[in-house]
This record gives C-alpha cells, structure tokens and sequence, in this order.
C-alpha cells in the first residue's frame, strides 16, 4: 500500500521504528500543490512516520508548497514556486536520517 502525505508532525532524530517493529501513524491522502515538482528518490523510508518527518523537514525549506511521500515507491514529489533545491532538499534528508539517491 503506497503511502502520500503533506501532514506536519513534531521532530524526530534517528530511526523512527521502535524496536518492536512497530510505526508511528501518520495522516495520508492530500492533494499536491501546485507549482514546480521534482521527483525523488529516497532510501530508508520504512513507515508513515517516515512519511511525517520527511513531509514536515522538506515542507520547511523556503519555496517549498507540498510534498507527497510514496513509501511503495521510495519517492518523495517536492512542489515549489520555483525548481527546489536539491542540495538544500538533500541535507534536509540527510539531517534526519534519509538518502537522496538521485532523481526518479
């Protein structure tokens, strides 16, 4: 089941699984926004807390309109006003634990 999301959630650092295997929720389902999108691919997103956090880390960088998370996929849409930044989109992930390894 692919998950998408724009949700906004509070930060986390590290792995976002408990031990146990078990996941954080998040909300899914928004509709993109409109503008410029690049597409991503990302590797170590596992769950929907995943899709929280990277949601609310690349939903912050300036410019930036929406972002979908597909975890079946492991690829995130951004959508800007204008081409996003992709080293600015990749020390983002990069802070929280994820790889931007390239473009989809």
């Amino acid at each position: 089941m692919s998950e998408t999301t724009t949700a906004t959630t509070t930060a986390s650092t590290g792995s976002c699984c408990t031990p146990d295997g078990s996941c954080h929720s998040a909300d899914t389902g928004a509709a993109p926004a409109e503008g410029v999108t690049a597409v991503y691919r990302v590797s170590g997103m596992t769950c929907g807390h995943c899709v929280s956090t990277i949601s609310r880390v690349l939903g912050a960088l300036p410019g930036v309109t929406g972002v979908q998370v597909d975890l079946a996929a492991g690829e995130v849409t951004v959508t800007a006003g204008a081409e996003p930044d992709e080293k600015a989109v990749a020390a983002a992930l990069d802070e929280e634990g994820y790889e931007l390894t390239g473009r989809a």
